[in-house]
């Protein structure tokens, strides 16, 4: 895993982010319901979020929440412009901290530690996940989304490029020992694309794109996307993309 690569890439997505990334807001907006759903009132709570980038879910989260501090973290200090009117906007205390999250250099005392669409790209998640439990008071949740190993199937099968995806099965396994989990689901979404071409510009536009630092030639290009649309192409010649989000949201239970 290339985190200065990833950071490139996401610093690089910043202003094409929120308008490209459709499939981002539908997890975001699910995200922020299961919350609201399955925890209870959580106003005036020390809420820390992983991975906020330009806040497109600190948004979503707020509608009707008011968290007594919130911190955000990214790995992009780039993205801290973006979230400067949110103080303003909902009269809150918000700090923003850039660093790697997988260091857990955050403090302790936390009520709820969420995460939207940010915990795939770590490269020990499994161990990053089960660490927020020391950051949490008793009683205090882990909610976040990621990606199962459906995601981005097409391009994966095309490139042999892929994140090592976790299943809901896998994740349930690794945190039933360390928190009690409260709600868990998974969605198989296919979005739709005029062109493969235009699916790589949506990648890029949303820093969601492959492992390696890559540039293509115009004829691995073409191939690329000869390939894609003979493989996947519907009868009207649009091409699809899959996304495979997961939600689970945990609870810290005794010490």
């Amino acid at each position: 895993m290339d985190k200065a690569l990833i950071r490139q890439r996401f610093a690089k997505a910043t202003d094409s982010y929120d308008r490209q990334a459709g499939m981002q807001k539908h997890v975001a907006r699910h995200m922020a319901e299961a919350i609201k759903r399955h925890i209870p009132d959580s106003d005036g709570w020390n809420v820390l979020e992983i991975g906020c980038g330009t806040g497109l879910f600190t948004r979503e989260y707020l509608r009707g929440i008011r968290p007594g501090r919130l911190l955000l973290n990214d790995i992009c200090p780039e993205v801290e412009p973006y979230l400067s009117g949110l103080p303003t906007a909902y009269r809150l205390p918000i700090r923003f901290q850039a660093c790697d999250a997988e260091t857990l250099r955050f403090p302790a005392g936390q009520h709820l530690i969420v995460s939207c669409s940010a915990v795939q790209w770590f490269e020990r998640p499994e161990r990053f996940l089960s660490g927020c439990r020391e950051l949490l008071t008793t009683g205090g949740y882990l909610a976040f989304s990621t990606f199962g190993p459906q995601n981005v199937r097409e391009v994966a099968s095309l490139t042999s490029e892929t994140l090592p995806y976790r299943s809901l099965e896998e994740l349930r396994r690794t945190l039933s020992g360390v928190y009690q989990i409260v709600y868990s689901r998974e969605e198989i979404l296919h979005f739709t694309f005029p062109s493969p071409l235009d699916v790589l510009k949506h990648l890029q536009a949303t820093g969601v794109t492959g492992l390696r630092s890559r540039k293509w030639t115009k004829g691995q290009l073409e191939d690329f996307c000869q390939r894609y649309h003979r493989q996947y192409a519907a009868q009207d010649g649009t091409v699809p993309l899959t996304y495979h989000p997961i939600y689970m949201i945990c609870k810290k239970q005794g010490k």
